[in-house]
């Protein structure tokens, strides 16, 4: 079994090198890893191109946005589970992958997540926050529940069927991708009790007040085009299911 890990960045050469090379560094595992890189003109692509053929396939050109560069990721992609890895963030141990794989390797288990912390940027030893997933229920989901992102991988056969980023949704394309595979498909979870994913403080959906609100508006879309009635009060429920994460350092 392969696992292709898509990695989308735009000047970030102070930590792409780091992403890169947590996945590299996987254990007992058949990888494939794909960067997109948006052009950067930081210095970005010298940290790549220093790689060399260790990184499986590099493309480099501008693109629309984050989802745009993810979903030439997800077009590139040859493995068999496909799954994500931000520019800031690395894995957070050697046989992260093989756990996701080994849980794979279960015909009847079409994605996998796990857990996930939050660490400050100078001192990746600080926890700002924990993100515990918990076993599956997809009911959870109308109470305002998702699991990490950046933790989820799923079988390519689910982007074949079901189709990749929504790019109209600037800020939570990836909430509605993982409604649309979950919620709407009835995606048939395994979930990986460790953290797998240690990702620096700053996302780019919560870094500020208008941010959170358009959010918010996209939140409730990822339901309603899929043809699903939003939760009432998904405002509320999804950011004050975040509390107990600022609990469990």
């Amino acid at each position: 079994m392969k696992i292709s890990v898509i990695t989308a960045v735009y000047n970030r050469s102070e930590t792409i090198g780091d992403a890169i090379e947590s996945v590299l560094a996987q254990q007992n595992v058949e990888l494939e890893t794909i960067v997109v890189d948006g052009d950067s003109t930081d210095g970005t692509s010298d940290v790549i191109s220093q790689l060399g053929d260790q990184v499986s396939r590099s493309i480099r050109e501008p693109d629309l946005g984050i989802y745009n560069a993810l979903n030439k990721g997800l077009r590139a992609a040859t493995g068999d589970v496909i799954g994500f890895l931000h520019a800031d963030d690395w894995l957070a141990y050697q046989d992260a992958l093989a756990d996701v794989s080994r849980l794979m390797a279960d015909s009847n288990v079409d994605g996998v997540y796990a857990d996930l912390e939050y660490v400050n940027a100078n001192d990746p030893d600080r926890v700002h926050r924990r993100w515990v997933s918990g076993a599956y229920d997809v009911r959870k989901f109308r109470r305002g529940w998702m699991p990490p992102h950046p933790t989820v991988y799923f079988r390519r056969e689910f982007y074949d069927q079901f189709g990749l980023f929504n790019e109209d949704l600037r800020t939570a394309a990836d909430y509605e991708l993982l409604v649309r595979m979950m919620v709407r498909h009835g995606a048939k979870m395994a979930y990986l009790p460790r953290v797998t994913v240690k990702m620096r403080v700053g996302g780019a959906s919560n870094a500020s007040l208008t941010n959170r609100l358009n959010a918010n508006r996209d939140d409730r879309q990822a339901w309603s085009i899929n043809g699903l009635k939003p939760p009432i009060g998904l405002r509320f429920t999804k950011p004050l299911r975040k509390l107990p994460q600022f609990l469990r350092r």
